[in-house]
This record gives structure tokens, C-alpha cells and sequence, in this order.
């Protein structure tokens, strides 16, 4: 069967160089990042893994001639990159990204179209003032990022013979609002009604229990701030970019980010999870004592976002990975070109 891809393997190739070229050079101008290396795996007694919702396994390994010590393949650099910022030197109002590639082995829903077991993003922080820590800076932020992709959609689209879809602006709500606005839906069903009604959300304050005592998405304690109150009943200074995927008819999440805990919300969140003992790993420390900067920061798909602004229908068209053989056979029969 023929694919129903508007772009043959090789443009599809090209397309995803030209995308994330001018992706980068507007995101890098725009936030004012520089561009950094960064690690594939961190020291596990380091504090700098990304522990996620706590139930993923790392990939590790020992390397021989270096002794005992356990490495851990990343999930992201959420905390790497704020000790990378203070070891730069960066001032306030500037940041950093680099090219995130991580393996997640236990990803529970590989045989979807969207999710995979590489994972690349574009991981990026940015030094803020302790007086920035509000919904106001968040939501700028994320309106800066959001105009970054558009301006990338409307580049890949007039070069690619591609229509564009994304609406002009992005709405805010709180997840809180989300769970009262569509009542008795599952948190995904409330992120495709919620997209598909405005087209483009960053849905804010998401780690912590709601009034229904659920968490809307599980987030780590050490890196997002999803404990401060905003407003009553409003707590979090974090969020997701969700869109709108035509090619799909459902939502699809673009990115997380959030405001980064200060050492007073950093005891209280693993308090909040029961993992205190944390508090005495390395970077935890550094944070604690004050001598890691005030940031925001985020991931953004690399593959999310090509898969979106090429209109391709599953992530393996755009990025080289590893499927179930069951799902191999379903692209092949639907006539989906995996890469």
C-alpha cells in the first residue's frame, strides 16, 4: 500500500534537518540560549537522574576501568541544567539548551503512535529573578515558545506544500478548571475536549492532587514547582504545551516545563512524596544551600514536533526506534513508512 505521508522518505529526511534548524536558530534568538553538550549518562548516586514518575528503570551500566561506579542512561536534564547554568556562569535573563537523547525501556504505551523508547528533545533552562516566580513570567514564557513553533509551522508548511492548522494563540488553564469544565472524563479525555475546543492549551499545575484527590499527570518532586497556590484552590507553576493533532484527531503534548523549585519548595514536595532521603544526594544539597540559580525551564520534542508539522501519523516516520512486531505490522498494512 502506498504511504499516506504527503513526503517521500528522503524529503521527509530533509524536511526534519530544515524543521529543526529553524526551530533552533528561533528558539535560541527568541529566549536568548545558548547552545551547550551535554550528558548521555549521569553517575546514579548524583542526584542529576531524572527519577520521573518513579517507576521507570534507567538503563545503567559499570565501566570497568573507572571502578564501581553505576551509571545511569538520562530520561531528561531537568537537573543537569541548572548546574550546568551556575557552572557557565549565565546571567539572569539568558539560558541554555542542548540536544536531550534518552532511553525509557519501560515506556508503558510503546505500541502507540506517539510514544517510543528513544525519546530526543530539546532540553532548555533559563536563569530567572526570585521575584519572576509567577504565573505572569510562566505564562510569557510559554507564549515565546509557543510563537517559536508557530513560526516554524509556517515555515515547514510554505516550503513543504503543507497546510497550516495551529491557531494563532495559545489558551491557558488550569488543570483545575480542566476537571470542572468536562466533569466525569478520564485526564486524557479531558486534554482532547480541551484541545479540540481551542486548538492550542498550556494546561497549568500539574504534579499535585485536585479536588478529587488525583493528580491530573505524575511529575517528579525535584524539578517542577507544582506546590505554590496561584489563586485559591490554584496551585503550580508548571504546565504542558498540548495541541490539537488533526492527522490524529486527538491531543498531542509538545512539551512540559515549569517553573524550578526554590529550596523551600523542594522540601515540601519530597516531603509530599515520601522521599526525603533525596535531600541528601549531591545536587539536592547544592539546591538547598542556595548555591543553584532560580530557573524555568522544559523539554520539547524533537520527534513530537516533526511528527506534528509534517502531519505524519506515527513517531517512527520521523525518527529511527524500535517497535513490537504487532505494531510494525499495522504501519506496514496502513501504509506508514517507518523509518
Amino acid at each position: 500500500m502506498a504511504t499516506t505521508s504527503k513526503l517521500t522518505l528522503i524529503q521527509t529526511e530533509r524536511a526534519i534537518l530544515d524543521l529543526k534548524r529553524h526551530f533552533e536558530d528561533t528558539l535560541t534568538s527568541s529566549m536568548r540560549l545558548h547552545r551547550v553538550s551535554a550528558p548521555m549518562f549521569v553517575d546514579a548516586d548524583s542526584g542529576l537522574q531524572d527519577n520521573l514518575n518513579g517507576i521507570e528503570r534507567p538503563v545503567a551500566f559499570v565501566v570497568p576501568a573507572i571502578g564501581k561506579t553505576r551509571f545511569e542512561i538520562v530520561h531528561s536534564l531537568a537537573k543537569w541544567k541548572r548546574l550546568a547554568l551556575a557552572r557557565y556562569g549565565i546571567p539572569e535573563g539568558e539560558g541554555l539548551y542542548t540536544d536531550m537523547n534518552a532511553l525509557r525501556p519501560d515506556e508503558p504505551t510503546i505500541s502507540s503512535s506517539i510514544h517510543s523508547v528513544y525519546v530526543d528533545q530539546w532540553d532548555w533552562e533559563r536563569i530567572m529573578s526570585p521575584d519572576q516566580r509567577n504565573l505572569d513570567y510562566l505564562k510569557a514564557t510559554v507564549e515565546t515558545l509557543y510563537h517559536a513553533i508557530l513560526a516554524t509551522e509556517h515555515h515547514i508548511c510554505s516550503r513543504y506544500d503543507l497546510k497550516k492548522f495551529l491557531p494563532q494563540r495559545i489558551h491557558f488553564i488550569h488543570s483545575e478548571e480542566l476537571l470542572q469544565r468536562y466533569p466525569g472524563m478520564t485526564a486524557k479525555e479531558r486534554e482532547n475536549a480541551v484541545c479540540r475546543e481551542f486548538g492550542a492549551v498550556f494546561l497549568i499545575g500539574i504534579g499535585g492532587p485536585l479536588q478529587d484527590g488525583k493528580e491530573h499527570d505524575g511529575r517528579a518532586p525535584d524539578y517542577d514547582d507544582w506546590t505554590t497556590e496561584t489563586a485559591p484552590g490554584r496551585k503550580g507553576l508548571n504546565g504542558d504545551i498540548l495541541v490539537f493533532n488533526p492527522i490524529l484527531d486527538s491531543a498531542f503534548e509538545l512539551s512540559s516545563m515549569g517553573i524550578r523549585v526554590s529550596p523551600e519548595i523542594l522540601t515540601q514536595q519530597l516531603k509530599a512524596r515520601g522521599c526525603e532521603e533525596r535531600a541528601q544526594l549531591p545536587w539536592h544539597k547544592m539546591l538547598l544551600a542556595g548555591k543553584l540559580p532560580q530557573t524555568i525551564g522544559g523539554g520539547i520534542g524533537q520527534s513530537r514536533l516533526s511528527m506534528l508539522l509534517l502531519q505524519k501519523r506515527h513517531i517512527g516516520e520521523v525518527q529511527v526506534s524500535v517497535w513490537p512486531a504487532d505494531e510494525i505490522t499495522r504501519c506496514e498494512a496502513e501504509g506508514i513508512q517507518i523509518l
